[in-house]
């Protein structure tokens, strides 16, 4: 990978500039000087979650924190970072092969001169969820309990009269509050049952088939009632691919590479709604190499390239969450060596 070759021939360099609509001399090749693509491929998962009608009950009723609002929530599950090696159309060369002159370079599907395939592995990430214990679906026991107080109040006699209560039904709304005890209290009851059957403490008497389907349906209730204290999600995985070609004239060499909007999900770089994702490349130094003793070419002579290897570090600007060594051929040197003489 060291002298992956775009090898490329002296001769003045055509623009890439717009569409080359033209065509190359008769009898000649063509080539270009590598470079390098940074491709990532990412994957997240878009949560909506929806919070359950007594959801302000939660703590009162079952001693658990829930969530208290709707909301639309985002995260990057796993990068898989790749570099690709490409042809540099900005550094493309044209040569006539004299007898034998080029017969030993390896031309490309792209065009490219080299010495090797310029593929590299990928470097891939994954990042599990961060999660706190979750103890909705535990304990039989209700979260309140009674106390006995003594209260007093005056009362004054009356001689001549005495009043006679009248008592008067209506139809009212129940409180939110009533429903929601009442819905903490079949939970309870359900858990309880549960536990009946498992232990045997019944009066009917399940086994086999019958136990597993009796729990299964117990189970079913639980998980909607307590539903309606803590909500439930829903969720959908996002795939999205994106390149990153590093620029030889970036002093930085800072790219955001995409965004994640907890609304959209993955996004390209240029939607500012998202919460941006930035690659940073750190350029090994490069050393010069010993001048040669003998004298320099006056020949026709290749050209080729060099790559920097660069540290990768991708983050989300506060953690870093992806970081590897690749080569990266246009933050590299240029160099040449003779094919033929004059």
């Amino acid at each position: 990978m060291i002298i992956l070759a775009a090898l490329v021939l002296g001769a003045p360099a055509v623009s890439a500039q717009g569409t080359y609509a033209g065509s190359d001399p008769v009898g000649t090749l063509s080539y270009a000087l590598p470079s390098t693509v940074i491709s990532l491929e990412v994957e997240a998962v878009q949560e909506h979650f929806y919070a359950g009608p007594y959801a302000k009950y939660a703590k009162k009723y079952l001693g658990i924190d829930a969530r208290q609002a709707d909301e639309t929530v985002s995260r990057v599950t796993a990068v898989r970072m790749t570099p690709r090696v490409e042809a540099d159309q900005s550094k493309r060369f044209l040569i006539t092969p004299g007898k034998g002159g080029a017969s030993f370079l390896a031309l490309t599907a792209q065009g490219l001169i080299s010495t090797g395939d310029g593929s590299t592995e990928g470097t891939q990430w994954r990042f599990p969820t961060s999660s706190k214990g979750d103890f909705a679906d535990r304990g039989v026991s209700s979260n309140l309990t009674s106390e006995s107080a003594t209260l007093y109040k005056n009362v004054k006699n009356e001689t001549a009269y005495s009043k006679v209560a009248v008592q008067q039904e209506m139809m009212v709304e129940k409180p939110l509050e009533t429903r929601a005890r009442e819905a903490a209290e079949m939970l309870f009851n359900l858990r309880k049952k549960r536990v009946q059957i498992v232990t045997g403490d019944t009066d009917a008497t399940y086994s086999g088939e019958a136990m597993g389907a009796a729990i299964a349906e117990i189970s079913r209730m639980e998980a909607e009632y307590l539903s309606m204290f803590i909500g439930y999600s829903e969720y959908q995985n996002q795939k999205m691919n994106y390149d990153v070609v590093p620029a030889v004239d970036s002093k930085k060499q800072i790219y955001v590479a995409f965004r994640l909007s907890d609304a959209e999900g993955l996004v390209p770089a240029d939607n500012v709604s998202g919460k941006p994702y930035v690659l940073e490349l750190v350029p090994q130094p490069i050393t010069a190499a010993p001048a040669s003793r003998g004298a320099a070419s006056r020949g026709t002579v290749a050209y080729y390239r060099i790559p920097a290897i660069c540290t990768a570090k991708l983050s989300d600007g506060v953690n870093v969450l992806l970081q590897s060594r690749i080569p990266v051929y246009q933050l590299g040197i240029e160099s040449s060596f003779p094919i033929s003489e004059k």
